[in-house]
């Protein structure tokens, strides 16, 4: 049996056995690691270099950060000034997806999800609603956003290599509006999908005194963070680590401050470790499919299946990105496909940006379908577990489905316009 299919069926058995039983799903994920490992699939230099350090050390760094953040009582606050100022239930809870969407267009996604998360589980127990919709949502809007600016996330850096661009390319290139306005154009139907699932939260929220904050510096350190790695986009040469290095060297500054001052009691064994090890497992797991061929396999057919039309090939472009992010990693499928887009593109005699646009779109709306499709989807669920919430599959399916439908039409349709 070739390694190719050997990755397709472990993987594609874990998957199952990830949705029949989510709660064992670190041991199905490692299981299946190893399992690799033993058959030859990848080596243990592979699962090395799989492991996305960038994304772990962010999810080190804001980890700390956020339950310092949590501690100090700023979401409290922050969530009833919202909820005060919108008076409305239902406008509050797409004020806070609006808001880890602008969020998550500078930082990392599953950076946004950490920040944002405490601030939307405290507004959804302030206007009386389960917190489970309200933080897919704040997940969803998330990975949207990701790709709207070149510090958003890692495809859109992967974007930014392959077509050699600047931050404001994103807004302005070619004489022809950016990636950045495709985005907007699917973060609008996405609110308006998001007002519908919300549609049942009705009336006024009558004004609350707001609580006190014990320290505002838990708040301090991530409004830090934001700045820095916003300005770290524009260090020449960065080395490809350093927003991890950066995030993880602000939690652990964070956790010194707090041992100094002795304000917040928290205990570090109580933190979500097990989200952390599931998202390296998962990036273990997902390098075989890249490793064995597979994911080059599928980018080869979809060559030869395009052959000379423009729009069968940017139409296979965005429904197969989108299926396929459902269930595997942007990252390594982004990295095999920015290639491919760019040789169809040139073969076809058509601008390579709208190929690539319409890739990165796709890539990260399609994780928003599965709650393993996106590392900020295993954050979210893995933060709502630690409240006592089970997400099911189906749960998260009925949120992050229309929303990706409606965005995905919404982005890659203006994007056809401005770029054919």
């Amino acid at each position: 049996m070739s390694h190719q299919l050997l990755a397709v069926i472990v993987f594609t058995v874990t998957y199952l056995m990830l949705i029949v039983n989510r709660d064992r799903a670190l041991y199905f994920v490692w299981g299946a690691s190893a399992l690799l490992l033993i058959l030859g699939v990848i080596t243990p230099s592979d699962a090395w270099t799989a492991l996305n350090w960038n994304v772990l050390g962010i999810f080190f760094g804001t980890m700390i950060m956020a339950e310092l953040f949590v501690l100090s009582g700023a979401p409290a606050y922050m969530a009833t000034g919202i909820v005060n100022r919108t008076g409305s239930a239902i406008w509050a809870l797409l004020a806070i997806a609006g808001f880890s969407g602008i969020l998550s267009a500078f930082i990392e996604n599953v950076a946004t999800v950490f920040i944002v998360a405490p601030l939307a589980i405290e507004t959804a127990r302030r206007v009386k609603v389960s917190p489970v919709p309200v933080l897919v949502s704040v997940a969803v809007a998330a990975n949207l956003q990701g790709v709207a600016t070149m510090i958003g996330d890692s495809p859109a850096i992967l974007l930014a290599t392959a077509a050699r661009m600047t931050f404001m390319d994103f807004f302005y290139m070619q004489g022809k509006l950016g990636i950045f306005f495709a985005v907007q154009a699917g973060a609008i139907a996405s609110l308006g999908i998001m007002y519908y699932v919300f549609r049942k939260v009705t009336g006024q929220i009558s004004k609350r005194e707001t609580p006190e904050v014990t320290s505002w510096a838990p708040t301090g350190f991530l409004v830090f963070l934001v700045v820095a790695l916003a300005a770290s986009s524009f260090i020449p040469n960065r080395h490809e680590l350093l927003p991890g290095i950066i995030t993880a060297s602000l939690g652990l500054i964070s956790l010194i401050w707090n041992w100094r001052r002795d304000l917040f009691t928290m205990e570090l064994a109580k933190l979500d470790w097990q989200t952390f090890f599931l998202l390296a497992g998962l990036f273990v797991l997902i390098s075989s499919l890249t490793v064995s061929g597979a994911v080059l396999s599928l980018s080869n057919w979809m060559s030869d299946m395009a052959g000379s039309s423009v729009i069968t090939a940017y139409l296979m472009i965005v429904l197969i990105s989108v299926a396929v992010s459902a269930f595997v990693d942007n990252i390594p499928y982004t990295i095999a496909m920015l290639p491919v887009a760019q040789l169809i593109a040139v073969r076809m005699g058509v601008n390579p940006l709208l190929f690539m646009f319409a890739l990165v779109l796709s890539t990260s709306l399609g994780g928003n379908i599965t709650p393993i499709g996106a590392s900020a989807n295993v954050t979210a669920v893995g933060m709502l577990r630690r409240q006592g919430y089970r997400v099911t599959f189906a749960d998260f399916f009925r949120i992050g489905f229309p929303v990706t439908l409606a965005a995905v039409v919404a982005g890659t349709s203006l994007l056809w316009v401005l770029w054919r």
